[in-house]
């Protein structure tokens, strides 16, 4: 398996990845605050038995401008993706997400998902979302969504009503709604991430 941790503004992070019979991949991309940047990924699966698994993060805390253009295209059936994006703005960060799954005629048994969901901290963050499912085959499990909101009330005055000061509880909140990214990362970069938060 292809395993890796690509730092938006660090690392390079190729714009095209293709996969053949019983390849996989599991990578993570980490957008930090002050970083602005526009990301493309094109994954071409081109044999059974693939696995695709992205998943990202960004946090984004003044005026950054973060764009994802996230397309996977399923040529050959019996292979699975998933995507999963989180993050969290605030000050006036604005993030777009363009995600397409396309599976070509033929392409029988494919599994495909992709998510993409955001919590803003500010009234003036934006977050522009456009998930799109493009299916030619008719033997395939593919669900997208995307969902943009705000820290919870109730949560937070359950927490603050069981002692937690309400700077803690929002932390928690946030620490919550990003583990399914966070627990990809290594512990050192974990903790380096939620002391930004």
């Amino acid at each position: 398996m292809d395993k890796r941790i690509f730092i938006i503004g660090q690392d390079h992070l190729p714009e095209r990845l293709c996969l053949e019979g019983g390849q996989s991949v599991q990578w993570t991309l980490v957008a930090l605050p002050g970083v602005s940047a526009e990301i493309s990924l094109q994954v071409d699966i081109e044999g059974e038995g693939c696995e695709v698994d992205i998943a990202g993060m960004y946090l984004c805390k003044g005026s950054e401008t973060l764009s994802l253009n996230m397309n996977v295209r399923h040529n050959a059936g019996g292979s699975v993706s998933r995507q999963l994006f989180k993050g969290i703005l605030d000050g006036k960060s604005k993030v777009s997400f363009d995600g397409l799954i396309y599976v070509r005629k033929d392409s029988q048994k494919t599994k495909a998902s992709q998510e993409c969901r955001s919590i803003l901290l500010s009234r003036d963050a934006l977050i522009s979302t456009r998930p799109q499912l493009e299916i030619y085959a008719d033997d395939v499990e593919c669900s997208h969504g995307a969902t943009s909101g705000f820290l919870s009330e109730d949560e937070l005055f359950y927490m603050r009503s069981r002692g937690i000061p309400e700077d803690q509880a929002r932390r928690l909140q946030m620490i919550s709604f990003l583990s399914p990214v966070l627990q990809r990362l290594p512990l050192e970069m974990q903790e380096d991430i939620i002391k930004r938060l």
